[in-house]
């Protein structure tokens, strides 16, 4: 029989169901974190958002990408430095976002 411990089971989770980082400057660093390693409530949140940009309502995308890159981050000043960057860009919002999302596909359920 196997024995595990659970040191290796969080390295296991850590590896399948890492992060997305941006290199923002030499200092910076943007962890985004895996869907799958938010609360519920903050799941809950990123589909919401993700629903205002798959419906046809008059949203701001810009807007609602830049809330959902604050929800992922796990720091919200990083956050903020990124989107202070990034502007109003929503090319580069959405190439982000997209990013993000195509690098924590392969850990949903």
């Amino acid at each position: 029989m196997a024995t595990f411990s659970l040191d290796d089971i969080r390295a296991a989770a850590d590896a399948k169901y890492g992060s997305t980082d941006i290199q923002l400057d030499e200092k910076t660093l943007v962890v985004l974190r895996n869907p799958l390693r938010l609360s519920k409530a903050e799941r809950d949140e990123l589909s919401e958002l993700q629903g205002l940009l798959d419906g046809d309502g008059d949203v701001d995308q810009s807007e609602v990408l830049s809330n959902a890159l604050r929800l992922v981050a796990k720091d919200k000043k990083i956050a903020e430095k990124l989107i202070g960057q990034v502007g109003d860009d929503l090319a580069l919002l959405a190439q982000l976002f997209s990013t993000y999302s195509k690098g924590t596909q392969a850990g949903e359920a």
